[in-house]
């Protein structure tokens, strides 16, 4: 087993962050909670992560047990790394983080990495099960090259990947547009006005669509700065 720092706690808590607490960690989980990932693949979009301490990171996971090694294809020429069913777990924590950390979005810096399937996962973090209309229909989603949809039938929403037959809305827009929406930063409404977002479909499911991922659809965006302490939830 891999040699590596413990906060030498005993508690749930410590244990958990002595799994996943280093640096780039959960950034590693984020992208694998997408699906099985080359390696390749994941160092790409984890710029700023060296190609040894991700291997060092993927190897410590794999020891505990939170990722394994598949083979995609089924002919051993390519393996791909993927959450297990203890990796899976984190998929609420992850998503919680994310529309947590939503408050704390600034402004896009040159230096900022942005990927567009990371729209799907902010998507998923957004979504609230007590704003789900009783509406059965669906919601498209392009960001950038990448196609999502959330899907609301019987009361709940899921989000999907891939397109989807017949959306009753479609939007389309690039990566940090999508985050700054979800950030709050910008409304719908201003991203439209603004040409950073086309939307077409039916307007009432537009308002649903933004109710059910808890979107203000008029002008006025959040502040930058909050001056009240942020409450966890």
């Amino acid at each position: 087993m891999s040699t590596k720092r413990t906060y030498q706690q005993y508690c749930g808590l410590a244990s958990g962050l002595d799994v996943v607490g280093e640096r780039w960690t959960l950034l590693i989980v984020r992208e694998l909670l997408m699906g099985p990932a080359r390696y390749s693949d994941i160092l790409a979009n984890l710029p700023g992560l060296g190609t040894n301490l991700l291997a060092e990171r993927l190897k410590f996971l794999v020891e505990r047990g939170v990722v394994e090694q598949v083979d995609v294809r089924g002919t051993g020429a390519q393996l791909a790394y993927a959450l297990t069913p203890v990796g899976e777990q984190l998929r609420p924590v992850v998503l919680g983080l994310a529309r947590w950390g939503m408050e704390f979005v600034g402004d896009l810096r040159p230096e900022d990495a942005v990927r567009p399937h990371w729209g799907f996962l902010a998507v998923e973090a957004m979504l609230d099960p007590a704003k789900v209309s009783d509406v059965d229909e669906r919601y498209e989603f392009r960001v950038d090259d990448q196609v999502f949809h959330i899907d609301v039938s019987g009361g709940r929403a899921r989000a999907v990947k891939g397109p989807v037959e017949d959306p009753a809305m479609v939007a389309k827009t690039d990566a940090a547009t999508f985050v700054q929406i979800g950030a709050g930063r910008l409304t719908p409404l201003l991203a439209m006005v603004t040409g950073r977002l086309a939307l077409e479909g039916d307007m009432d499911a537009v308002v649903r669509c933004c109710e059910v991922l808890g979107l203000e659809t008029g002008m006025a965006a959040r502040s930058p700065k909050r001056s009240t302490p942020v409450e966890a939830v």
